[in-house]
């Protein structure tokens, strides 16, 4: 049995929404299980119409049809890691994480509630809802600079700021936090900090239009290296970051805007 064959016995559960154009959201972790060998599940969170141009509409599932989702996988292929994503409101949060109390698997959380340009994508206490409820069973949160200052409700322009958020973010909620605060002196820079130590992992800015979805992606590697069964989160991230920096260097050309990571190049070990 080869190291992909073994890895199909690990399998990974994506919370989260669902991109028609199939760059983001659900339908780009599951393409990411695949291509490292992990068994993927997923449970709907919400619909968007959306492609490579831009979200036009977003359509919240019901919420106890989200729970009958997760139910209905973790009562028959209960998953060795769970990956949530876009949650959208309070409600939404307050349902999921009612069926995750019990977890005993890592659990890898990818905000969604900033753009990597800015743009605020949630309302209400969705911060605090959040804080309160997300962050205390995450594993690793893998927030954008924008996401991690709406949690911190401080400014973050530098290392130096992005070691302090991680570090807070973990004092407060004990989770690993991996930063991605984007450019700093050519080059794109993340933080990672795992309760112990901080790991500066920088890579080549490049010149890019094939970044729709990378975040999901990176979560998605993360979590499901965790479900193969690898331990030790440097490694983990350091080794998602450079496959997705090598993903960023050969570009899809789909679609009129933001091309979609190219998922099919990712490394699998």
């Amino acid at each position: 049995m080869n190291s992909i064959e073994s890895n199909l016995l690990a399998t990974a559960l994506t919370i989260a929404g669902s991109d028609p154009s199939g760059g983001a959201g659900a339908q780009a972790d599951l393409k990411t299980f695949q291509q490292l060998g992990v068994y993927g599940m997923s449970a709907i969170t919400l619909l968007t119409v959306q492609n490579t141009q831009g979200v036009s509409r977003v359509q919240m599932v019901d919420e106890l049809l989200v729970e009958q989702q997760i139910d209905s996988v973790l009562v028959d292929i209960p998953p060795r890691a769970i990956k949530l994503g876009a949650l959208g409101t309070s409600p939404m949060i307050r349902a999921v994480i009612g069926k995750l109390l019990s977890a005993e698997v890592p659990i890898v959380v990818d905000p969604v509630m900033v753009s990597k340009h800015g743009h605020s994508l949630v309302a209400g206490d969705f911060v605090e809802c959040f804080k309160e409820q997300v962050l205390p069973l995450a594993t690793i949160v893998t927030p954008n600079r924008f996401e991690a200052e709406k949690l911190l409700e401080f400014p973050i322009h530098s290392t130096q700021a992005a070691r302090r958020a991680a570090e807070q973010l973990y004092g407060q909620f004990g989770c690993a936090t991996l930063i991605k605060l984007g450019p700093q002196d050519n080059k794109f820079e993340n933080v990672l900090f795992d309760g112990r130590n901080f790991y500066d992992i920088h890579r080549p800015l490049l010149k890019t239009n094939n970044t729709h979805g990378t975040g999901c992606v990176l979560s998605a590697l993360i979590a499901a290296k965790l479900a193969i069964g690898e331990t030790s989160l440097p490694e983990i991230v350091e080794s998602a970051i450079n496959a997705i920096s090598a993903s960023l260097s050969n570009p899809t050309a789909l679609g009129r805007g933001l091309h979609p990571v190219e998922t099919r190049l990712l490394k699998r070990n």
